[in-house]
C-alpha cells in the first residue's frame, strides 16, 4: 500500500512535512522518503524502514533540510521520491497503486532509442520511475498525468514537485483518496486527514476521480476536472485507514462502529462478552457491543513498546512469532466465558488460529467470529493491501479448493451468501480457525454502513465488481 503527504508554505515547511508523512506509518512497511525543494535545490532523503519507524530514520535528516515546499511518503517496496532531471525541468515524484501492465509500458518506452531505467531489488522496474517515464513523454505535466490515467491498468495517485509548486493528482477511479488541507500560509495534500489535525490543517477539498490541482503559497488551481466515475477501494473504511481519518467527507471510525451494530442486528448468538481483535478489529466490536447491549471487554491486551507491526518482518515464521508476543491474553476475562470476537477481515488467517487457540488455552467455553467485510475470495488488482502473493493464499480461496479439489472457475457461487456452496466455504473456514461459529457481514450491509452507493465503491476482493 502506501501514503504521502505533500506541504507548501511561506516558511519553511520541513517540520509539517516530517510529521505529516509519519501519520503515514500504518500504511507502508518497508520505504520512507522526503523531498524539499528550496531557493537553490532539492533536498531529498530514502530510508528502509522494514525494522525502524520512519520517525527515527529521518528525525536527523530533517535538521539538515529546509525549504518552503516538500513530498513524503510511506511506501512498501520502491525507493520513493524519484529525483528526475527532463525537458519538463526538475521535478520529484511519489505515486501510490499498482501498474498491472508495467512490462507492456516497459517495452513501448524501451522501443525509443534514448530511454533508460535504474533497477530496482530483484530486477523490478521502480513503478514510479515508470510513471514518471510517461509524464516525460508529454509537453506538460498535466498532459503527462493524463497519460499516466490512459496508460496503466490497475491505480495510480501522485504528488510532483516542481521549483513553484505541488502537483496532487488523484487516481482515474478515485480508487485511493487525495485530500487537500489549508492553514494560515500554507497548504497540503494528503492521502489520511488525521495528519491533518495536530498540525493545524483544515480539509479544504476532497479531490475527485482523476482530479489534478496545482498548489503554491498562493493557493490552488485546478489543472484536470474530476470524471464522473469513482471506484474507491472499500477497505479503506473495513481495515487499513486510520480511524481518526475521513474519506469522502465520511470518517472511519464512525463506519466501523456501524459495521459492528450491523453485523449484531443479523445476529442472534448467545455470548458473555464481545471483544475486537486489536486494533482494527475493536471499532466493529464497540458497535456490536452497543446494539446487542453486551458488555465489551479486552480479553487480550496489545505489548507495542518493543514489537513491530506483525506484518513487517519479512519471514512469515517471524511475523507470526511477533504477532503472537504483542498480544498479552487476561485469563481472568477469558475463562469460562463465551466470547464473541469481531474482526475486520480474515485475509489468510494464520495467525488468527493461532490467536483463537489460545482463547481455548486460556479456559474460553465458546469463541465466535464475526468479520465486518464478506469473505475475500478475489486478490486485488489495485491496491496492495496484503502480504499474500498469490490470491490462492486467502483463506476463502483454500476452502473453495478444499470443496472442489481444485481452483474453480465458477466462484460466483461462493460469492452468493444465500447459496449452497458458500455456506459450504464459511464451515471449512470455520472448522480451520477451530472456531464455534463463523457468520460474516454481507455486502449490501457493509456498503450501508459506509455510506456510498456501491457503483462508487471498489468491491473487486468481495465479488469482483470494481
Amino acid at each position: 500500500m502506501g501514503g504521502f503527504f505533500g506541504v507548501v508554505s511561506k516558511e519553511d515547511c520541513v517540520s509539517d512535512l516530517f510529521y505529516g508523512t509519519d501519520y503515514h506509518s500504518h500504511l507502508g512497511t518497508k520505504r520512507g522518503g522526503l523531498a524539499v525543494k528550496n531557493s537553490s535545490d532539492y533536498i531529498r532523503y530514502i530510508h528502509d524502514i522494514t525494522n525502524s519507524p520512519f520517525r527515527t530514520k529521518f528525525e536527523t535528516d530533517i535538521h539538515k533540510m529546509h525549504g518552503n515546499k516538500g513530498i513524503g511518503i510511506i511506501s512498501d517496496n520502491e525507493d520513493q521520491p524519484i529525483l528526475v532531471h527532463s525537458h519538463l525541468g526538475t521535478f520529484a515524484i511519489v505515486t501510490i497503486g499498482v501498474i498491472q501492465n508495467r512490462a507492456d509500458i516497459l517495452k513501448q518506452i524501451l522501443k525509443k532509442k534514448s530511454a533508460h531505467f535504474s533497477e530496482l531489488n530483484e530486477g523490478e522496474i521502480n513503478p514510479t520511475e515508470l510513471v514518471a517515464s510517461i509524464i516525460n513523454q508529454e509537453d506538460t505535466f498535466e498532459a503527462g498525468i493524463q497519460k499516466v490515467y490512459q496508460t496503466i491498468e490497475g491505480s495510480c495517485s501522485m504528488l510532483i514537485l516542481t521549483d513553484s509548486g505541488i502537483y496532487a493528482a488523484r487516481d482515474r477511479l478515485g480508487r485511493t483518496p487525495v485530500i487537500i488541507g489549508e492553514k494560515e500560509g500554507a497548504l497540503s495534500v494528503t492521502f489520511e486527514t488525521c495528519a491533518f489535525y495536530n498540525l493545524n490543517f483544515r480539509i479544504k477539498k476532497y479531490l475527485g476521480p482523476g482530479e489534478c490541482v496545482f498548489i503554491n503559497e498562493e493557493g490552488l488551481e485546478l489543472k484536470i476536472a474530476p470524471g464522473d466515475q469513482q471506484r474507491i477501494c472499500s477497505f479503506l473504511w473495513i481495515y487499513y485507514g486510520y480511524p481518526s481519518s475521513s474519506y469522502e467527507g465520511i470518517n472511519v471510525e464512525m463506519v466501523r462502529n456501524s459495521c459492528g451494530e450491523l453485523l449484531a442486528k443479523n445476529d442472534d448468538v448467545e455470548v458473555d462478552i464481545v471483544a475486537g481483535i486489536p486494533d482494527s478489529g475493536i471499532a466493529h466490536a464497540i458497535g456490536y457491543a452497543h446494539y446487542a447491549q453486551i458488555p465489551y471487554r479486552r480479553p487480550f491486551v496489545k505489548y507495542t513498546p518493543t514489537w513491530p507491526r506483525s506484518f513487517m518482518p519479512q519471514n512469515q515464521a517471524h511475523r507470526d512469532l511477533v504477532a503472537k508476543m504483542k498480544l498479552i491474553p487476561i485469563k481472568e476475562i477469558i475463562e469460562g466465558k463465551r466470547i464473541l470476537f469481531c474482526e475486520d477481515s480474515i485475509v489468510r488467517g494464520t495467525q488468527l488460529k493461532d490467536t483463537i487457540n489460545r482463547l481455548f488455552e486460556a479456559g474460553a467455553r465458546e469463541v465466535h467470529m464475526r468479520p465486518a467485510c464478506p469473505p475475500l475470495v478475489f486478490g486485488c488488482k489495485f491496491l496492495n493491501f496484503s502480504r499474500s502473493r498469490s490470491e490462492l493464499d486467502l483463506a476463502g480461496r483454500r476452502a473453495i479448493i478444499e470443496i472442489e479439489g481444485k481452483d474453480s472457475s465458477q466462484l460466483q457461487a461462493y460469492v452468493d451468501p444465500k447459496s449452497d456452496k458458500y455456506c459450504m466455504m464459511i464451515e471449512k473456514i470455520r472448522q480451520h480457525l477451530g472456531l464455534t461459529s463463523l457468520k460474516y457481514q454481507e455486502i449490501g450491509d457493509m456498503v450501508e454502513a459506509i455510506g456510498l452507493p456501491k457503483e462508487k465503491l471498489c468491491t473487486y476482493c468481495f465479488d469482483k465488481e470494481g
